[in-house]
């Protein structure tokens, strides 16, 4: 009885090695899902877009960018967090959603910690002030002598509650002692239309998502939210250059469920690897003002926590909350 028992026992744990390497050498064998849990237009949307078609070429299979919005982020966070630990379903998001959701929603419905596995860190891009052509604001010193004149009358839109790009137009706020009135659009490109518009005279928005615009003369831009300009845009004054406290930028990075098949996530860091190493796919995401800085997987979950711990108090400090 004793050796048949030890018989199966060797005959389940040669079973279990063998899946595992036969896991090893078929993954991938079917597409992978990059999941952007916010709307197209945005900083991450772009990235997943200009990325894909090289990140398949070298996983050796197709790369389908899905986009997931809704909750400021959580509906697609949410979903990857729940998805099979395969290495199937990826999820290409940006600190606000996860690093500031958790802050905000009293339940984000996912914990940015223990849910999800870092396994590359792209890079980082300012926020850039916005105004329509031929508007009177110009400079950030337009924009702060209008808001003391008429406090509360001046208004800014942002992608949402609570997005970077609200709390952006807090610290403003704060920084220079004024009282711009926050409209929430969802997502930065109905923002970015009802500036066009004219419905609303500025707007926090990525510099990825708002650069083309400028260069073709649609949009002003006024200022930017970096620490130092950004070669993309080196004309474009920052708000630190008046400010010094006011900084904030969006970084974009790559995760997976928690507990994610070990063979799949080294193929998919080093199949990133080799896409941001591409010339071409290098020079396309830095002319959309991204910073490109690769950080080890380590490394970005030490940046995630200080980062919730940032914006925790940033966004106590504006007052917002979301159920």
């Amino acid at each position: 009885m004793k050796n048949n028992t030890l018989a199966k026992l060797s005959l389940l744990i040669s079973a279990g090695i063998f899946s595992l390497a036969a896991f090893a050498q078929s993954y991938p064998s079917r597409s992978v899902s990059l999941v952007v849990p916010q709307a197209a237009g945005g900083t991450n949307d772009i990235v997943a877009r200009l990325i894909a078609p090289a990140f398949g070429d070298a996983l050796g299979t197709s790369v389908v960018v899905e986009n997931r919005p809704g909750a400021g982020g959580n509906i697609g966070t949410q979903s990857v967090a729940r998805s099979a630990k395969d290495g199937y379903t990826l999820l290409l998001t940006i600190n606000s959603a996860q690093a500031i959701n958790p802050s905000l929603y009293k339940n984000p419905g996912f914990d940015p910690i223990n849910d999800f596995v870092p396994l590359y860190y792209i890079g980082a891009t300012p926020y850039v002030l916005v105004s329509p052509p031929g508007s009177p604001y110009k400079t950030l010193a337009d924009v702060v002598s209008a808001a003391k004149k008429r406090p509360g009358e001046l208004s800014y839109a942002s992608a949402g509650n609570g997005t970077i790009s609200h709390l952006l137009g807090a610290m403003l706020n704060t920084s220079a002692g004024i009282e711009m009135q926050h409209i929430p659009y969802k997502g930065v490109a109905p923002a970015i239309n009802d500036v066009l518009g004219g419905q609303v005279p500025l707007a926090f928005a990525s510099l990825p998502s708002a650069l083309n615009y400028i260069k073709a003369g649609k949009l002003q831009a006024i200022a930017i939210s970096s620490a130092k300009r950004s070669s993309a845009a080196p004309e474009i004054p920052t708000i630190a250059e008046t400010y010094p406290d006011c900084v904030g930028e969006v970084w974009v990075a790559l995760f997976a469920p928690s507990d994610v098949n070990s063979d799949a996530a080294k193929k998919i860091q080093i199949a990133m690897g080799k896409v941001l190493a591409r010339p071409e796919v290098r020079e396309k995401l830095n002319a959309q003002g991204l910073d490109l800085s690769p950080v080890p997987p380590a490394k970005l979950s030490a940046l995630l926590k200080d980062e919730l711990s940032k914006w925790a108090k940033i966004v106590k400090a504006s007052g917002a909350q979301l159920d």
